[in-house]
C-alpha cells in the first residue's frame, strides 16, 4: 500500500524548544483548507485514494444498508416542561436531523421545528433549545457544518412563527431567560476576523442580556473581565428569578469561580461568592432562601452544599455529605435533590430531602445509564432516561411525591436486546490499580476461539463513559463483533483522584491502562493480537495514536477519530488553550518533555510493522482542527511502518461531531467497520 500514497510536500521546519530541537516537515498542512489551495488538494487526493481502498470491501455496501435498517426507528430526546407544555427532539428515523415538538397539556404532539429542511445536505442542525419561563417563546441555537459557532434565534411555541431576533458570535454558551420572559442573558466572543473563525484563539467573551424584539446591536453588556481575556461565562438565572449566577471558567479543568449578580439592584457591585479557581462547584438550585452547590471542596467525590440567599457566602452548610461513589450530577425538583451517583460507572439515583434527610433511591429498569431529572424547585414532575450497550433511550415520567414512574416514551426498534449480553471486569493495570471494563456482545458468540473485538476509551477531561447505547456500536455486535469499553483514568468515573491519576503528568497512565486492556482481552482469551483493534475520538483520537505508537504489535486495525496528534501546538488553535488543564503547557519545560515523549505526530516508530489505520476527521472541525489529523496521516505514510494501509478520511461540511447528519454519520460507520472487519478477520453477519 505503501507506494500508492499520494506524495505528501514536506518543509523543513525545525524549532529548537528547551535545547531539543523538534521537526516539523508538514507544519503546512495546518493551513485551512477552505483557504489554501494546496491542503485542499491534498485532502482531495487523500480522500481519492482512501475511496479507492474502501471501495474494494465487498462487505461494506452490505453494512451500510444494515446500518440504515437499524438505524431506521423512532427516536426521542429528553423532555423539557414550561407550565402545560413540554418540549422534545424527534427524529422519526432516517432523517438527518432531530426536530422540535411540542406537546400541550395532553393534546397530540405538534411539530415546531424542522431543521432537515434548512440545508440542502442537512449540515444545519438544532444545536440546542432552551424554553422561556412560561413556555411562550423559544430560544434556540443553530449550528452550520458541525461548527462551535452558533446563531440564536427565537420562536414563538404557541403560533409557529419566527420572531426577527437573531444572535451572532455565540460559542461555548447556553441561553438563560429571565423570570418575566422579558428576554435571556447569554454569552458570546467579538466577531473573528474573515478566514479566522475555524482556527483562531478565543477570548474575551462576555455576558449580554438579550431584550426580545431588539437587535443584537442594543443587547447589554452584563458582566466581563478585560483583564483576564481567556476567562469564560456561564450564567444561569436563579430558580427564584432574583440573582443571576456566573459560573466562571478558564480551562476544561472543574475549577471555577462564582459571581452573583442581584437582579433587582443591577447596579450594585457584583458579588464574588466563590474565588481562586481551586476547586469544582456548579449552581444546582435556589429553594427555601438558600442557593444549593455541588462541589468537590473537601470531597474529592462531591458533596450537596448550601448558602443562604440574604447573605451568600456569609455561611456554608454540608446538606449531602460526601459518599463512595462519585456524584455525576444533581437537581432539585419538586423541593427534592435528585443525586445522580455512579457506582462503578452504573447509574444510581437517589432522593433527598432540602435538608439533607435520606427519602430514597429511584427505582432504574436495570443497570444502565440514566439521564435527566431536570426541572424547578416547585414542579411536580421530571423526566428521566434510560439506557444500556443493548437497550435505546426510553423515557420516564417521575411523579415526584410518590416516586411513581410510567414510560413517556419507549422506542420500536428493529432488533432484539434480548439476543446481547453485557458485563462488567475489573483488571489490573500496570501500577496494579483496578480497572473497569465493559464487554458487550451477542449471546450465541463462541468465544473460546476468541472474536474480532473493538476496544474503545476516551480517558480525559474528567469524562466519564457510561453503559451508553449506540445504533453503531450495536451493528458491530450484531455483525459478531466484541464491543469493549474501558473506563480509563483520567475520567471522572470515580470522581477527582481518577481524573487527576490520567492527566498532566500522570497521562502515561491512560495509554497503560488502555494496552493493559488489550492484554487482559487476550490473555482472558476474549481476542487476539490478530483481531484487536483500538478506537477513540477526539481526546480518545490521542489516546489511539499515542498506544499504537507505543505497541504497535498489539492492534491489527486502529481508528483515531478527530483526534489532538500534535501535542506541541495543539494550543495555538481555537478551544485549545482551554485543554493545557488536562494536557499542560507545551510552553513549559516540564510539560514540554512529558509532551513530547507521548504526542502521537512526533513518535511515530520507524522500521516497526504498524497495524492498518483509518484516520478520520472533517474540514469544518473547529474544536480540534483537522491539521493535527492531517500531520499525523502525513507522517504515518512517510514513515517505514509496514504494508498495512495507512489512510486518512476527511468528511466535508462537518466538525467535531455535533450536528453531523444522519446520512454522513452512516456512510462513515460503513466505511470504519468494514476496514475493521478487513483487518480483524470479522465475517459480518447483517441481520
Amino acid at each position: 500500500m505503501k507506494n500508492n500514497y499520494p506524495e505528501t510536500r514536506t518543509i523543513d521546519q525545525i524549532d529548537e524548544m528547551f535545547g531539543v530541537k523538534v521537526a516539523d516537515p508538514f507544519r503546512w498542512l495546518e493551513a485551512d483548507i477552505r483557504e489554501d489551495a494546496d491542503v485542499a488538494a491534498w485532502v482531495a487526493a487523500q480522500n481519492e485514494i482512501t475511496s479507492e481502498y474502501l471501495n474494494t470491501l465487498e462487505c461494506r455496501a452490505g453494512i451500510q444498508q444494515r446500518l440504515k435498517t437499524l438505524w431506521n426507528y423512532e427516536k426521542f430526546t429528553l423532555p423539557v416542561k414550561r407550565q402545560s407544555r413540554i418540549f422534545f427532539g424527534h427524529n422519526s428515523g432516517l432523517q438527518n436531523q432531530f426536530s422540535l415538538f411540542v406537546q400541550d397539556n395532553e393534546d397530540e404532539p405538534r411539530l415546531l421545528l424542522d431543521p432537515n429542511g434548512w440545508s440542502e445536505d442537512g449540515a444545519a442542525a438544532l444545536a440546542d433549545y432552551k424554553p422561556a419561563p412560561d413556555g411562550g417563546l423559544v430560544a434556540y441555537q443553530v449550528q452550520e457544518s458541525g461548527s462551535d459557532w452558533r446563531t440564536i434565534r427565537i420562536i414563538n411555541a404557541g403560533s409557529g412563527e419566527n420572531l426577527p431576533d437573531t444572535l451572532d458570535g455565540v460559542k461555548f454558551s447556553g441561553v438563560s431567560w429571565a423570570k418575566d420572559g422579558s428576554g435571556f442573558f447569554y454569552s458570546r466572543y467579538p466577531q473573528p476576523e474573515d478566514g479566522e473563525a475555524h482556527q483562531a484563539i478565543n477570548h474575551n467573551q462576555a455576558v449580554y442580556f438579550h431584550h426580545i424584539g431588539d437587535d443584537q446591536s442594543k443587547d447589554r453588556k452584563v458582566y466581563a473581565r478585560p483583564d483576564f481575556p481567556e476567562h469564560g461565562f456561564a450564567a444561569t438565572v436563579s430558580s427564584d428569578g432574583e440573582t443571576l449566577v456566573i459560573t466562571v471558567w478558564k480551562g476544561t479543568d472543574d475549577k471555577y469561580e462564582v459571581v452573583l449578580i442581584d437582579l433587582a439592584k443591577p447596579s450594585l457591585e457584583p458579588v464574588a461568592l466563590v474565588k481562586g479557581f481551586e476547586t469544582a462547584i456548579s449552581y444546582i438550585a435556589t429553594a427555601e432562601g438558600r442557593h444549593y452547590f455541588l462541589t468537590d471542596k473537601n470531597a474529592q467525590k462531591g458533596r450537596i452544599v448550601s448558602t443562604p440567599v440574604s447573605h451568600p457566602g456569609s455561611e456554608w452548610a454540608e446538606v449531602v455529605a460526601e459518599t463512595d461513589s462519585a456524584i455525576a450530577a444533581a437537581n432539585i425538583v419538586g423541593n427534592r435533590l435528585f443525586i445522580h451517583y455512579m457506582e462503578d460507572v452504573k447509574s444510581a439515583v437517589r432522593m433527598y430531602a432540602l435538608d439533607g434527610a435520606p427519602i430514597g433511591e429511584v427505582a432504574l429498569p436495570g443497570i444502565g445509564a440514566a439521564g435527566g431529572f431536570t426541572g424547578e424547585p416547585g414542579d411536580a414532575e421530571t423526566f428521566f432516561s434510560f439506557e444500556s450497550f443493548n437497550q435505546p433511550p426510553t423515557l420516564y415520567r417521575l411523579h415526584v411525591a410518590t416516586g411513581e414512574r410510567e414510560v413517556f416514551r419507549r422506542p420500536d426498534a428493529p432488533f432484539d436486546p434480548a439476543l446481547y449480553t453485557v458485563r462488567q471486569v475489573f483488571y489490573p493495570t500496570r501500577d496494579g490499580t483496578s480497572i473497569p471494563m465493559f464487554l458487550a456482545h451477542r449471546k450465541d458468540i463462541d468465544l473460546s476461539r476468541g472474536a474480532p473485538t473493538l476496544l474503545y476509551g476516551y480517558g480525559g477531561f474528567n469524562v466519564s463513559v457510561p453503559p451508553a447505547f449506540s445504533v453503531t456500536r450495536l451493528q458491530w455486535m450484531e455483525m459478531g463483533g466484541v464491543y469493549a469499553s474501558v473506563n480509563l483514568r483520567g475520567g471522572g468515573e470515580y470522581g477527582k483522584a481518577w481524573h487527576d491519576a490520567g492527566r498532566l503528568l500522570n497521562k502515561q497512565n491512560v495509554f497503560d491502562d488502555f494496552i493493559a486492556a488489550g492484554e487482559y482481552l487476550i490473555g482472558e482469551g476474549v481476542t487476539s493480537k490478530e483481531q484487536l483493534a483500538a478506537f477513540g475520538g477526539s481526546n480518545g483520537g490521542l489516546l489511539v495514536g499515542a498506544v499504537v505508537n507505543q505497541r504497535p504489535d498489539l492492534f491489527a486495525a486502529a481508528i483515531p477519530a478527530v483526534g489532538v496528534m500534535d501535542m506541541l501546538r495543539f494550543h495555538q488553535f481555537t478551544a485549545g488553550r482551554f485543554w493545557i488543564d488536562d494536557y499542560g503547557n507545551p510552553d513549559e519545560e516540564t510539560h514540554f518533555a512529558n509532551l513530547h515523549a507521548y504526542s502521537p505526530y512526533h513518535n511515530i516508530q520507524s522500521g516497526r510493522d504498524y497495524p492498518a489505520i483509518l484516520v478520520t476527521t472533517a474540514d469544518t472541525d473547529d474544536r480540534v482542527v483537522p491539521g493535527h489529523s492531517f500531520k499525523y496521516a502525513a507522517a504515518l505514510q512517510a514513515a517505514d511502518i509496514g504494508d498495512a494501509p495507512h489512510l486518512i478520511r476527511v468528511e466535508t461540511r462537518a466538525g467535531h461531531g455535533a450536528g453531523k447528519p444522519t446520512g454522513k454519520i452512516i456512510e462513515e460507520y460503513a466505511d470504519m467497520w468494514a476496514f475493521l472487519a478487513e483487518h480483524t478477520g470479522l465475517a459480518p453477519q447483517l441481520g
